[in-house]
C-alpha cells in the first residue's frame, strides 16, 4: 500500500467512524432521558436541535482553526480538544439533571446533553470538515468532497444498526460503553493525524489555491437549500414518533434517508438528474400536502409512511442536489460546511423551540413543504438550459401555480382539523383541542389525531363514563368491584379528561397524575368531571412514574395507567421497574389497570413479561364499541396479587394473556419495539 493511499485510508477511516459515532449517540443518549421526560415525542425534538446546534458549533471551529491557525498549531489545539473529551468518558447523564416536574423541558433537556455528551459530540461535529481540510491541504488537487459521502454513508449505517443491531441486543449500559470504547479509538486516530500536521515537516507543502469567493447570495441559498429538509425531517420525525411511539425505530427512519440523499448528491453528479427529480418533487410535494395529516389514519400505515417517506426522500435529493452542484473551490469547504450547518439549526430551531411556542396547532410541516418547493424554484429555473426566454417566464408561472396549490391544500386541511374548535392549545407535549358536537351532544378532547376523552353536554348525561371507561371496560370493572367492599382509593396516571372519576363516590379517593399543565386546565375548564365527582381529588404535576418514586406507599385499591399520547407508547411506563413501583402502591389485594388499545403495537407480552417476574395473576378485557352510548372500542389488561377477584360476577369475559416465546422482557436499559409490531 503506497503512502497516499495509506493516508487515504488513514483520513477516510477516522471520517467513517466519528460520523458513526456521531449517530449512534443520538438515539443512545434520547432513550437513556426518555423515562426522565415522560416518553414525550418532542423530546427527539428537542435533542435534534441540541445535535444540529453543536453541530453548528463544531462546523464553526473548523471553519475558525484552519482560517486562523498554522497546521502545527491546529494540530495542537485539536490534539489538546480529545484528550480532554476522553475524561468525560463513558456517557452517561446524571441522576442529578432528573426533573422535579415544573421545569421547562426543552431547557432542562439542552442543559442535561450539554453536560452529558457535550464535549464528545462537538469534538466529533468538528471532524468531517476539518480532516477534509487537512486532506486537501496535503493532497494538494484532489477534490475531498467524496468524504463527505463516506462520512453522510457513516451515519446512516450507525442510525440502521441502532434499531435493527445494537437496541435489540445489548443494554443502554452495555452500548454506553460499546460506544465510549469505539470513541477512545476515534480519539487515537484523529489524535495521530492532529500528531501529523504539528510536526508540520512530514507534512508536505503545497502550493495555495484559492477559488473565487461565494457571494452572500450563494451562502444564503446554501443555507436554504440546508434548512428545508431540515425542517422537513424534524416535523416529519415529530409527526410519526407522537402518533406511533417515540422510539429510535421510528427516530432514524426520516433521518437515514435525509443522510441517503446526502451520500448520493455527493458521492458524485450522477446520483442526482434535474430531468428525474423535479417531476417527482411535484408529485411529491403534493403528495404530502394532499395526504390527509400525513395519512396515517386514512390509509393503511405502511402505505401512508411508504408515499410519506418516499416524498420526502425526494425533497431531499433535490436540496442536496442543487447544494452538491454549488460546490465552492476546497479552498472554501469549511465556510461551505458552515452555512449546511446554519440552514440545518434554523429549520431545528424553526421546528423544536418557535413552532411549539408561538402556534396553536402543528404547521411547520405545511411550510415545510411550501418552503421547499419556492427554495426549489430559486435555486433550479435560473439555471436551467431553456430554449427561449419565455419557457423561464412560462415556468415561473407554473412553480408560482404550483406554490399557491400546496399552499391553499394545506391551509384548507388545517381549517378542517381546527375549524369549530373550542380550545386550541400547544405545548412541548403536543398539541391539544376541544370540540362540541351539537348535533350529537357531546364534547372532545383530542391530541392530534385521537381521542383523549368525551363527555355528554346534557346535565342528566354528564356523569357518564363514556368512550374506553365504560363499566364494561376493564377499568370500569375493576373500580366497581373494589367499591363494593366500601370506599375506594384510586390512582390514575393520566389525566385526560378526568372521565374515570365519574366511578367516584362520597368517601372515595382519587389521586390523578399528569405531566402536561394543559391537560389540566382544559379539564379543568372545559369539562365537568373533576368538578362534578364527589370523590376527593388530587393533581399530581410531573412524569407519573418520577412522582412515585419520591411518594410513600400510596395504598392504592386501583392504579389505571392511561398516559399514551395517542398510539405513543412512554415505553418508561412499562418496564419491570415502573411496575415495581406500581405494585408497592397498591394494597395486597390491589388492581393494576394498563390500558394497551393500539392500532400498531400488541403489548400484551410486555404487560404479561410483568406479570410473571413479580407473581401476578394477568386477565385481558375487550370492550366492544357503542356509538350510540359513545363508547369506543378498548382493551384492558388487569394485575393482581388476589386472583380469586377475577372468578368474581361481571370477569366471565376476562381473557387470560398468553406468552409470546422468546420475547425478551422490557428494562429501563432495554426494550425493542420490533417484538411487538403488529
Amino acid at each position: 500500500m503506497t503512502i497516499n493511499l495509506r493516508l487515504a485510508f488513514h483520513y477516510g477511516l477516522t471520517i467513517f467512524l466519528s460520523a458513526f459515532l456521531l449517530f449512534q449517540v443520538q438515539p443512545l443518549i434520547g432513550k437513556m432521558i426518555l423515562p426522565w421526560f415522560g416518553g414525550s415525542a418532542a423530546i427527539w425534538t428537542t435533542c435534534m436541535l441540541f445535535f444540529q446546534t453543536v453541530l453548528l458549533l463544531g462546523y464553526f471551529y473548523s471553519h475558525w482553526v484552519t482560517r486562523s491557525l498554522s497546521p502545527p498549531r491546529q494540530g495542537l489545539v485539536h490534539g489538546g480538544l480529545l484528550l480532554i473529551s476522553l475524561l468525560l468518558l463513558p456517557i452517561s447523564p446524571s441522576l442529578d439533571w432528573k426533573p422535579l416536574g415544573a421545569e421547562n423541558p426543552t431547557l432542562h433537556i439542552l442543559g442535561l446533553l450539554t453536560v452529558s455528551i457535550g464535549l464528545p459530540y462537538f469534538v466529533l461535529s468538528t471532524t468531517g470538515p476539518l480532516l477534509q481540510a487537512w486532506f486537501a491541504r496535503e493532497r494538494s488537487g484532489h477534490v475531498p468532497y467524496r468524504l463527505f459521502a463516506l462520512s453522510n454513508f457513516g451515519s446512516m449505517l450507525a442510525l440502521l444498526a441502532y434499531p435493527l443491531a445494537v437496541e435489540p441486543i445489548f443494554s443502554t449500559q452495555w452500548q454506553s460503553w460499546i460506544w465510549s470504547g469505539l470513541y477512545a479509538c476515534f480519539a487515537a486516530a484523529c489524535g495521530l493525524l492532529a500528531w501529523r500536521g504539528r510536526k508540520g515537516g512530514s507534512m508536505p507543502v503545497a502550493t495555495p489555491q484559492h477559488g473565487p469567493s461565494p457571494q452572500w447570495k450563494d451562502k444564503l441559498l446554501w443555507a436554504a437549500l440546508a434548512a428545508c429538509p431540515s425542517i422537513l425531517m424534524v416535523a416529519d420525525t415529530s409527526f410519526l414518533t407522537a402518533n406511533i411511539a417515540p422510539i429510535p425505530l421510528l427516530w432514524v427512519a426520516p433521518l437515514a434517508l435525509y443522510l441517503l440523499s446526502f451520500i448520493l448528491s455527493f458521492e458524485h453528479s450522477r446520483w442526482y438528474q434535474r430531468k428525474i427529480f423535479l417531476p417527482l418533487l411535484v408529485l411529491g410535494l403534493g403528495a404530502l400536502a394532499y395526504l390527509p395529516t400525513l395519512g396515517i389514519a386514512a390509509l393503511p400505515l405502511y402505505l401512508s409512511m411508504g408515499i410519506n417517506l418516499s416524498a420526502f426522500f425526494v425533497a431531499c435529493m433535490v436540496c442536496h442536489g442543487e447544494l452538491a452542484r454549488r460546490q465552492p473551490h476546497p479552498s472554501h469547504l469549511t465556510g461551505y460546511y458552515l452555512m449546511l450547518a446554519v440552514g440545518g439549526v434554523t429549520g431545528g430551531v424553526f421546528v423544536g423551540i418557535i413552532a411549539p411556542y408561538s402556534f396553536d396547532a402543528n404547521y411547520e410541516l405545511s411550510i415545510g413543504i411550501v418552503l421547499t418547493g419556492l427554495v426549489a424554484a430559486i435555486a433550479v429555473i435560473p439555471r436551467l438550459s431553456l430554449g427561449r426566454p419565455q419557457w423561464r417566464a412560462g415556468l415561473a408561472g407554473f412553480a408560482a401555480l404550483l406554490l399557491v396549490s400546496l399552499s391553499w391544500i394545506r391551509i384548507e386541511a388545517h381549517r378542517e382539523e381546527t375549524g369549530g374548535a373550542d380550545v386550541k392549545g400547544r405545548n412541548f407535549y403536543g398539541t391539544l383541542q376541544v370540540f362540541t358536537d351539537v348535533e350529537h351532544g357531546f364534547r372532545s378532547l383530542v391530541h392530534g389525531q385521537i381521542v383523549h376523552g368525551r363527555q355528554h353536554t346534557a346535565p342528566d348525561k354528564q356523569g357518564l363514563p363514556i368512550t374506553y371507561y365504560s363499566p364494561e371496560s376493564g377499568v370500569g370493572k375493576a373500580i366497581r368491584l373494589k367499591g363494593e367492599a366500601g370506599p375506594v382509593r384510586v390512582g390514575v396516571i393520566g389525566l385526560g379528561t378526568g372521565t374515570l372519576l365519574a366511578y367516584g363516590r362520597a368517601g372515595d379517593s382519587y389521586r390523578l397524575y399528569e405531566i402536561d399543565p394543559l391537560v389540566i386546565e382544559i379539564a379543568q375548564k372545559h369539562f365537568s368531571f373533576l368538578s362534578g365527582t364527589l370523590a376527593a381529588t388530587e393533581i399530581v404535576l410531573g412524569d407519573a412514574r418520577l412522582q412515585l418514586e419520591r411518594e410513600p406507599d400510596q395504598r392504592l385499591d386501583v392504579l389505571a395507567v392511561d398516559a399514551f399520547s395517542g398510539d405513543s407508547v412512554p415505553v418508561h411506563l412499562l418496564t419491570f421497574e415502573a411496575f415495581a413501583q406500581y405494585f408497592r402502591h397498591l394494597k395486597p389485594d390491589g388492581i393494576l389497570a394498563v390500558h394497551i388499545s393500539n392500532r400498531f403495537l400488541d403489548l400484551r407480552p410486555v404487560v404479561r413479561s410483568a406479570a410473571d417476574h413479580f407473581g401476578w395473576e394477568v386477565r385481558l378485557i375487550d370492550a366492544e364499541s357503542e356509538p350510540d352510548k359513545l363508547v369506543l372500542r378498548s382493551r384492558w389488561v388487569l394485575l393482581s396479587r388476589a386472583p380469586e377477584l377475577f372468578g368474581k360476577a361481571g370477569f366471565e369475559d376476562a381473557q387470560p394473556v398468553e406468552n409470546q416465546r422468546g420475547f425478551q422482557p422490557w428494562k429501563d436499559d432495554y426494550s425493542s419495539i420490533l417484538s411487538i409490531l403488529q
